[in-house]
């Protein structure tokens, strides 16, 4: 009776055109709910960036509003062009405010619909890598049914663990509300695939890209090369030959590709928009020191530290100094996000695994850290599950306390914010507290990765 009940599961399971005909469906009633709801409510379901966003293309689309024209070296050589960065706390690159032109000409929520897009194209991009390089080498699915049945058995297990994606409140949400996010989602997703599927020249460009879109996906580069030179040597141990070739040519043309496609985007932005481009979409966040509360217990330290009226930086003591330094949390975050990926880029086949492990530490131990950011590093979970050997009453546990600790850090957040009490240690405490239980649910995840049952 066992394989009648497996073919009744499947058969049960809608297939993956149906799930995004649903996740479209979604998205287009919470886009049109967004434009009845901030017109009727003064508690915007649009988030402040989706503003800032279509600011942005409105400088530059009018370059005389406001006097805002493109201040790069080059710029008045071709045509003038408005200067997004005259919008205050637009703090992206010029290439997000020039998808959302449309915006002004179009419809004011064009972008919205684009995000949306984007979150389909990742949950199609993540269907596509379980049914290609996940799901045909593992272990698990082979015994439940017969070969003449396992492509039916991929189909529905894909489609259930792309919906947890597609589906995601988390992910809809974002999107709708006009947060950019699942634009990089798409760019790192596609990094990956072309990876896995060892067209390395691709991955190196699309790197570049993303890392030219926000700087953080950088990390995976050195994932990307440490399973290059493992694919090459064949084997796991660290010998002259594995690291002669983390060195070697194939290794050294990734990582020209991949920089060479970052500096030449960076070099057009800069001769357009010149050092404004530089500081708000690279330098600003080198040294970034946000005060106010965010999930990080590194926003006390700085808080503490921060300048009263009237002083500088200089004024402070040297251990004030030190504290609020970015390299305080930018040793041990690059330490440990670049570490893992040298170390655990070793399992090519497990490429999806490093890459959250390296996303997850460098999220956990950011300067600022706020719930868009957690996106990051979900967006692999649906990559994991079939290779990680937890009960179900661990990822019940895991769950828990990832929800729990959030929530717990969100009310005493909440006496800050809305009541004006004096809390701030005590969300402080409490921020020490998501550091460990995520710290916690990490280390579950891990030893829960069972390379057994790769085939």
């Amino acid at each position: 009776m066992q394989p009648n009940t497996n073919a009744a599961w499947r058969d049960r399971i809608p297939g993956f055109g149906t799930l995004l005909f649903i996740s479209a469906v979604l998205r287009i009633v919470l886009i049109l709910y967004s434009e009845w709801h901030d017109a009727h409510s003064i508690v915007k379901y649009t988030d402040i960036d989706y503003r800032v966003f279509s600011d942005a293309a409105r400088f530059i689309l009018y370059p005389k509003l406001q006097g805002n024209i493109a201040k790069g070296p080059l710029a008045p050589l071709f045509f003038t062009v408005g200067d997004p960065y005259a919008r205050q706390t637009y703090r992206y690159t010029p290439l997000l405010a020039i998808l959302l032109l449309p915006n002004e000409w179009l419809h004011p929520s064009f972008g919205k619909y684009l995000f949306a897009a984007c979150d389909l194209i990742n949950g199609t991009l993540i269907y596509q890598i379980l049914m290609l390089h996940i799901l045909p080498h593992t272990k698990s699915l082979a015994p439940d049914v017969s070969a003449k049945n396992l492509q039916s058995s991929m189909r529905a297990h894909a489609t259930l663990l792309a919906a947890t994606h597609l589906l995601n409140p988390l992910v809809f949400t974002i999107s709708t509300r006009g947060s950019s996010e699942a634009i990089l989602c798409t760019f790192v997703l596609l990094t990956l695939f072309y990876a896995l599927e060892r067209r390395h020249n691709a991955a190196a460009v699309i790197l570049g890209l993303s890392a030219h879109w926000k700087i953080y996906p950088i990390i995976y580069g050195v994932s990307c090369v440490s399973a290059m030179t493992s694919q090459r040597v064949n084997g796991k141990g660290w010998n002259f030959v594995h690291l002669r070739h983390l060195f070697g040519r194939q290794a050294l043309c990734f990582a020209l590709l991949s920089a060479g496609t970052f500096f030449i985007l960076g070099a057009v932005c800069y001769t357009m928009w010149g050092y404004p481009f530089l500081y708000e979409a690279y330098l600003y966040h080198t040294d970034r020191r946000d005060h106010r509360h965010n999930f990080s217990p590194y926003f006390y330290l700085i808080y503490l530290t921060y300048p009263g009226s009237g002083d500088t930086s200089a004024d402070l003591s040297i251990w004030r100094q030190l504290l609020r330094s970015p390299f305080t949390s930018l040793i041990p975050q690059l330490t440990l996000s670049l570490g893992t990926g040298l170390v655990l880029g070793r399992l090519s086949a497990g490429l999806p695994f490093v890459w959250f492990v390296q996303t997850f530490t460098f999220v956990l131990f950011n300067r600022v850290c706020t719930s868009q950011y957690f996106i990051w590093y979900t967006l692999f979970i649906p990559l994991l599950v079939p290779r990680i050997n937890l009960s179900w009453k661990k990822w019940a546990m895991c769950g828990a306390v990832w929800m729990g600790t959030q929530a717990l850090w969100l009310a005493e957040a909440y006496k800050l914010e809305f009541l004006g009490d004096d809390v701030f240690f005590g969300l402080w405490v409490r921020s020490l507290v998501y550091v460990a239980g995520h710290a916690w649910v990490l280390g579950v995840i891990i030893s829960g990765y069972d390379t057994l049952r790769i085939m």
